[in-house]
This record gives structure tokens, sequence and C-alpha cells, in this order.
């Protein structure tokens, strides 16, 4: 491999460390905050599910970062432009999201990404070179994500308050709940995971055995049969559980559930802020073209990103599990498990829109949607300040280090 390869290798494996961090502590933050798991468990868990669906998932990455938000057909003539505005991307995008991380600030990846590439974008070619169709869809997610997911979380936590949580005799009326909580579950996560999970299965089963299978029909009996077996292992569960805390304890378990899911969902989808500018930057060195009708993602790429967001997690992914968890309200595994399901639900919404999500904007709007429900008094509006003064900022300062980077790398690779 050139030695220039394995410095973009090294910026990635950079980006990718910092996503961990940042990112992929969105997923267990509600979880730890509620003390359904420890921390060690939770970066355990996330590790080895974020590691999995980007290794085994992470080649459906979007390809809106390489052909929408800057036109690759502009750089056609002159991919050495792209290549070192790629690498740039990964300096500036990696840099912003170290920065956020050791302040604790959940912030989105996919946006330090865009704005990075939308900043070099507009010094290589100026401001025609720039998708603003996409930068308005990004806006458009940027603000619905949190209000959608505030909105879900509220009516879902709502409804269990009334009809389980402020009942006199809790067991017996989450007993009649369970085969319906544990259908939404399934349900949910099973529509985002399970077709990703099931495609190559399907795949084998209509073109090689010539089974004419709808396209959703085994993630829909996958997810029965999981709902089912969920459903009669709760009910097990809940007869040995006498103590007065028994309801939290089992309402844990679908919250650590719920959380497994968002995190392998994330890492099958969100590695591709990571390693997408490095697939270009290899598709070019190999071809020497502008990969402009998609890139196909050598293993070796995946396994590199999956390694670097479970380092970034472990060693780093503390502060950010903190702000979620633990700073914004005081979270019980009810309230955390209503915050993931309703961050799962907002994202399935959006896919289906076509919108951009970012799972701390998701995340964060389900915890103060909880919030509101419980007390607006207990809501951390200081914290909730802070975060959203890091969303705002996010697109124009990965835009203002992507372009000043650039310019500078220009003057000493580009001017002869």
């Amino acid at each position: 491999m050139p030695i220039t390869l394995i410095i973009v290798a090294l910026l990635a494996f950079y980006v990718a460390f910092n996503l961990g961090a940042n990112d992929v502590a969105n997923a267990m933050g509600t979880s730890v905050g509620s003390k359904a798991v420890t921390l060690k468990q939770a970066l355990i868990i996330a590790g080895v599910l974020e590691f999995a669906g980007a290794v085994l998932f992470g080649h459906e990455v979007t390809e809106t970062l390489a052909t929408k938000v800057a036109n690759p057909a502009l750089f056609a003539a002159t991919p050495q432009v792209l290549v070192l505005g790629m690498v740039t991307v990964l300096l500036a995008s990696g840099v912003w999201l170290q920065i956020a991380t050791s302040r604790g600030l959940p912030v989105s990846s996919s946006h330090a990404v865009v704005g990075a590439i939308a900043g070099f974008s507009w010094v290589a070619l100026g401001v025609g070179a720039i998708d603003w169709s996409s930068i308005g869809s990004i806006t458009i997610g940027w603000i619905l994500t949190p209000v959608i997911s505030g909105a879900i979380a509220a009516l879902f936590y709502s409804q269990i308050k009334r009809w389980i949580l402020d009942q006199p005799n809790q067991l017996i009326q989450l007993n009649e709940w369970l085969p319906w909580l544990s259908a939404v579950l399934i349900g949910t996560f099973g529509v985002i995971v399970l077709p990703s999970l099931t495609e190559p299965l399907s795949n084998y089963l209509i073109n090689q055995v010539g089974l004419n299978l709808p396209a959703y029909d085994i993630p829909i009996f996958t997810g029965a049969i999981a709902a089912v077996g969920l459903t009669f292992y709760s009910w097990r569960q809940l007869q040995d559980n006498t103590t007065p805390n028994a309801t939290e304890r089992l309402f844990g378990r679908f919250q650590l559930l719920s959380a497994c899911f968002v995190a392998f969902a994330h890492g099958s989808n969100d590695v591709g802020n990571a390693i997408a500018p490095l697939a270009a930057i290899v598709y070019i060195n190999q071809t020497g073209s502008v990969p402009i009708n998609g890139i196909t993602i050598p293993i070796w790429i995946l396994i590199l990103g999956g390694v670097a967001i479970v380092s970034g997690l472990a060693i780093w992914g503390k502060k950010v599990i903190a702000t979620i968890g633990e700073n914004i309200i005081a979270l019980q595994p009810s309230s955390g498990f209503c915050a993931e399901l309703a961050t799962a639900t907002t994202i399935l919404i959006a896919s289906r829109l076509g919108l951009p999500v970012s799972t701390s904007h998701a995340l964060v709007g389900g915890v103060v949607g909880i919030g509101l429900v419980q007390n607006l008094k207990s809501i951390q509006f200081q914290t909730l300040k802070g975060i959203a003064a890091a969303w705002l900022i996010t697109v124009p300062i990965s835009a203002i280090l992507s372009a000043a980077i650039f310019s500078i790398a220009k003057i000493f690779f580009l001017s002869s």
C-alpha cells in the first residue's frame, strides 16, 4: 500500500475513532443514565454491535456524501483535486468531532462531514459546486428530528405512565401490556435492522431457489418470532420479580434490547461518514477516475472503520454518554426505553421521507420529550443550550476548517 494511502487510512481511523466516541455513545447514553446497564457493560455491548453492523452491513453507505453535496462529475477532469478535498474532509471533521467530544457535546458526524465537503468544494470550484438542495434537506432533517422524536417519546411515555406507572398495582398492568410492548419494540426496530440483516437470504431464496417472496416477508416473520419469544421471556421474568422496583427492572430489559438495535443500526449506517472519503480516495487511486455511479467498498476499509469506532467508544465515549444519560434529566428504565423507541421510530420515518437523520438529535429530543411529561423543571436547560449551540455551529465550523485546510494544502500540492 502506498505511503499516501496509509496516511489517509490513518486519517479515516481518526475520524471513525472520534465518531465512535461521540455518535456511538448516543445509543447507550439513556441505558446508562437509567441504570439499566453499567458503563462497562454498555461499552462492551455497543462495541460488539457497532463493529458487527459496520463490518457486515456498512457497505450500504449512503452515496449522498459522494454524489450530492459536491457533484463528482465536476471533478472528473481533475481527480487529484477531489482526493485532496477528501483528505481535508477527514481532517476537518475529525478535529471538530474531537473538540465536541472533549466537551461532552453530542454532535452529528454526518453534519460535520457534509459541512467539510461543502467547505472544500466551495474553495475548489466555487459556490456552484455545492448542491444547496441537499444542504436544505439536511437542515430540514436537523430541525425536525428532535421535534418528532420528542413528540413520540412524550406520547408513548405519557401512556405508559397513565396505564402502568401511575396504577396501584404496576406489575399486573405491565403483565397486560407486555405483548403490546414487545410487538411495538420488535416491530419498530425490525423494520430498521432486519431488512438489511435478511437481504442476502431473501436475494438467495428469490434468485437461486426461485421462491417468489415479497421483500419484507422474511423480516416480518423473523420479527414475529422474536416478539413472541421476548414476550414469553418477559412473562417468566415477571413472575420472579416481587420487589418494589420489579417494574423498572423489567423495563430495563426492554431498554437494553432497544439500545442494542440502535447500536447495530447505527454501526451499519453511520460508519460511512468516516470511511466514504477513504473509499473515494482508494477508488481514484486504483482507477484514475472519479466515482460517479457508486463505489464498491473493500472489506479492509469496513473493518478499519469498525475497529476505530469501537476504540473511540471505549476510550472517549464516557463523556457523551454522561451528557445524554445523566445531564439532561434523571432517567428510569421506563423513560429511557421510551426515549430509545422514539429515536428508532424517528429514524425510520425520516428514512422513508428521504431526510438525513442524526442519532444524537433524535435521542436528545426523545429525552426532552420525557422531561416535558415528567416535569418541565426537571430538564437541565443549561445542558440543552450547550448541545443546541454545538448543533448550530457544526456545519459552518466544519466547512470553515475544511476550506482553510484545503486552501493551504492546495498551495503545496496543486500549485504546480
